[in-house]
Parts: structure tokens; sequence; C-alpha cells
């Protein structure tokens, strides 16, 4: 059975335990939120390492994308990037790689991986036919549904599919007078094979076919946003809203299949309707976990939209996003590299950091008052320990011509604190 066959069942799986001990919350409130959709537990049986949850009332989680393209492809360097994501904090990786050996890059990526894995697997269907010299219309029904399988079947814990992409919201997008039109690369794929073929989506058509394999293998669905918004003045048009209510129909589907299912969301959103747009995802889509990439409330901070990201990542979470997927400095411009890999989970750990403040999630708070209690006492060890990024921070303070005093270079004798406990007669 699936994590939400079992839930559904009374039955409190290992991951379960996992995933409450992960976030101190009880077992069955675990389980009951897995039985009802609002949480998810990517897992496929096939692979193993210890589960996290994502959805309501659990922290925020991050995944970081890695993956080749066909002008990079270097396996190690991927795995190095692997290596680096899940040390800097992420909960989750996804390989989207397009170039090389792509079974080989997939299976390593998986046996290395102590946290669950996503792809996009068409990426790997049309890779494939480009390599042969096919046009991607010419792409049959039975390729893509047997890289699913495939997939499935060495232990990837969830795919983006983008089943929302179909003849209505394709119209739709039609009607919409876009400044840009589909900058979702599956997406965009699916829909030139709509177009080309006359035909509908076969994810949408065949999607009984999809839940089948993803129950066999407890493989979560996550709904990808095929018509998320590239830029801000294209946010919350009808195509988009149009996908988003194709996708809540498909979540309630596949939650009556036994399919765990989560949804994705944009994007580039304006800084005044990030709030209202999760909670709108939530409404549609039947409290589904919300997997949001940024968004991003600008479209100029090329070389810095890890920073873009974080500030909207940071409303989205505090309104509902469940898990971010997090944006590198070369996001808009080139392959990341490893470096940049580091400082896209770091910038979305500190949105996710905030946005479980405003969730209330008692840990963040907790974490925040023990970095207070901290520097109060000039407790630099435990400052370290505490803060989102320890390796950069130590390697700041050792730079400080102070960092063997209890002040900063900023304040020195000067520092506030110890003016303050003069003054009150609390010297420290």
């Amino acid at each position: 059975m699936t994590q939400l066959e079992d839930a559904r069942n009374g039955n409190i799986t290992e991951a379960m335990h996992q995933v409450a001990d992960a976030e101190h919350i009880s077992p069955e409130v675990i389980r009951e939120r897995v039985a009802d959709g609002s949480v998810v537990i990517p897992k496929n049986i096939h692979h193993d390492f210890i589960a996290r949850g994502v959805g309501q009332g659990l922290t925020t989680k991050i995944n970081a994308n890695i993956g080749t393209s066909p002008s990079h492809f270097n396996m190690e360097e991927e795995l190095g990037k692997l290596d680096v994501a899940v040390a800097a904090g992420a909960d989750a990786v996804m390989d989207l790689s397009t170039g090389g050996d792509l079974d080989q890059i997939l299976t390593s990526i998986i046996a290395h991986s102590p946290v669950m894995i996503g792809t996009v697997p068409i990426y790997k269907t049309i890779s494939r036919v480009f390599a042969e010299n096919r046009p991607c219309e010419d792409v049959a029904e039975d390729e893509i549904f047997d890289e699913i399988a495939h997939q499935a079947e060495i232990g990837v814990d969830f795919i983006t599919v983008h089943c929302g992409i179909t003849r209505q919201s394709i119209k739709a997008l039609q009607h919409s007078n876009r400044l840009m039109g589909i900058v979702s690369r599956g997406g965009s794929l699916m829909a030139e094979w709509i177009m080309k073929n006359d035909a509908e989506n076969p994810l949408y058509a065949s999607y009984d076919h999809l839940l089948e394999i993803c129950r066999t293998h407890d493989v979560t669905l996550s709904l990808g946003d095929g018509l998320r918004p590239g830029t801000i003045f294209d946010a919350e048009d009808g195509a988009q809203i149009t996908e988003m209510i194709i996708l809540g129909q498909l979540a309630a589907q596949a939650r009556a299949a036994g399919v765990q299912v989560m949804i994705e969301g944009p994007g580039h959103v304006p800084l005044s309707r990030i709030a209202g747009d999760m909670k709108a995802q939530k409404r549609f889509c039947g409290g589904a976990p919300y997997y949001v990439l940024g968004p991003l409330p600008t479209d100029i901070a090329a070389g810095y939209d890890h920073i873009t990201a974080a500030i909207g990542g940071a409303i989205a979470a505090a309104n509902g996003a469940d898990f971010l997927c997090y944006v590198t400095p070369a996001e808009h411009l080139a392959l990341p590299t490893t470096q940049d890999v580091r400082e896209g989970v770091i910038a979305s750990k500190i949105a996710a950091h905030i946005g479980d403040l405003e969730k209330g999630i008692p840990s963040a708070w907790d974490r925040d008052r023990k970095m207070s209690e901290a520097r109060n006492r000039f407790d630099w060890k435990t400052m370290f320990e505490v803060c989102i990024d320890p390796v950069k921070a130590r390697a700041v303070r050792h730079c400080s011509e102070d960092r063997d005093r209890d002040v900063c270079t900023m304040c020195g004798d000067m520092c506030a604190l110890k003016t303050y406990s003069r003054a009150f007669g609390n010297e420290k």
C-alpha cells in the first residue's frame, strides 16, 4: 500500500514515525494529515532513506535542482552538487539532467542521495527523441509512460508531470495576451506535442495509467504548473487559473486512487499578490501541499535571483506554501555551479525559516530564541551552531581583528550590550 492508503487504513508506517520524530509532532497527527492529503511523504518503496514530510503544520521544506545539460555534463560534478545541497540543508533534490548518460546519472544520484529525489520524466524522453533526430511530436504515448515506469522502478520519490497542459488550458493561453508565453520547459514540450499532433495530452487523457504506476511504487505526483507566469506581468492570468483548476480536479482524482499528490506553483508574482496566490491554490486544490518556485516578485535581479526568490519565498511560506524550490544566482543565466547551488539552498532556507516563524512552528521560534540568548551572553559557539550557515558565520568571525574578544569589530568597546550592562549594573 501507499503511505496514503496505509494512513486511511489507520496504519502508522515507519516513514510516518520518522516524519513525526523530525517534526516533533505526534505520529497519529501525521497519519491523519497524510490520510486527508494535506501532508505527503514522498518515499518510493525502492528508495531507502529517512523520510521527510511536506505539508500542513510541518516545517517548510527546500528542494535543490541539479542536473546536466547537452552543453555541460559531468556526473561527478552533479554528485558534488548533491552533497553540497544536502550539507547546506536541502530536504530534496531534483535531477533535471538532459545531457550525458541520463540513466547512469539518475541511478547514481538515487544511490548516493540521503534525501528524496524528484525528476521531470518528460525531459529524459524528449532528450532521447532529440538524440535520434526525431521531432517532439514524434514521441509515442508508450514512450512517455515507459520512462515514468522505469524511473518509478529505480526509486524516484516524486515526479513532476504537466498534466494540466490540455487543449482547454492551451485555449485559455491563446486568449490571455501574455507577454511571455510558456516558460516551463516541460510545459512547453507538452504544448508543442498537443499542437503538432492535434491531440489531447497523454498525461491527461491516460491519467489513470499514470496513477496506476505511481500507486504501484508509491511515487508522489507533483502536478506541474506548465503555465506558470514567467514575468510579473503575466501573473494570475486566465491561463494560469485555468490550469490551477484542472490541477485541483486531478489532485482529487489522485487521492481517490490512493496516490499522494502535491501541486506546483508560480513563478513570477508581484509582491502584493503572493499571499492571495498561495491561499487560492489551497482552495482550488483541496489543501494539497503547495510546491513553489520562488515566487520572484521582480524580473530585473539577474545574478541575484536567489535573493529575489527568498523575498517571495518567505511571503509564500508564511501564507501556506509547504515546499520551496530553490533559485540560484545563475537563474535565467546559466547552469548553476556548485557554489551557486550552495547559495541557492541557503537563501531558500532563510525564506523557509521566516515562513515557519509566521506559521507558528514551535521549533523555529525556539531556534531564534536560542540565538538571541547566545548573542546576549556573547556565546559565539552557540551562535555558530544555531545559525543557518555556520560555515560562513565562522569564516567571517575568524577574519575579524576582535575574533578572540567578546565584541565585534563594528562596535568594539562601544558595544551596546556592554554599555547597557554598565548602565544598569549588570556588567558583562
